[in-house]
């Protein structure tokens, strides 16, 4: 019964890591997976590095980016973060070309 009441302890504290830790990473991974599968062309998404761009294509493990325009880079799907808008935001009048004089 020692040994018993001894072990408890432990017990308590590994449950307590597998709900505060283990079990909310579990979760966010799968919310990440999510997103990565459901990104379509068109879609405005942001890079774990911070870059933006506008995705082109996508293939299963890969995906090209229109980061300015004409300006295509091929990323690992697995790098976009988030997706910030779709590709239609760019029909208010803003110029997507360079600017004269530049």
């Amino acid at each position: 019964m020692n040994d018993l009441a001894a072990l408890l302890p432990l017990v308590a504290i590994l449950a307590l890591f597998w709900f505060m830790v283990i079990r909310p990473q579990q979760r966010r991974q799968r919310e990440v997976s999510a997103l990565q599968n459901s990104i379509q062309v068109g879609q405005r998404v942001m890079m774990s590095s911070g870059i933006y761009g506008t995705v082109t294509s996508i293939t299963d493990d890969t995906a090209h980016l229109e980061v300015a325009p004409g300006t295509v880079i091929e990323i690992a799907r697995a790098a976009i973060a988030k997706v910030d808008s779709p590709m239609h935001d760019q029909a208010d009048g803003v110029a997507d070309g360079p600017v004269d004089g530049a």
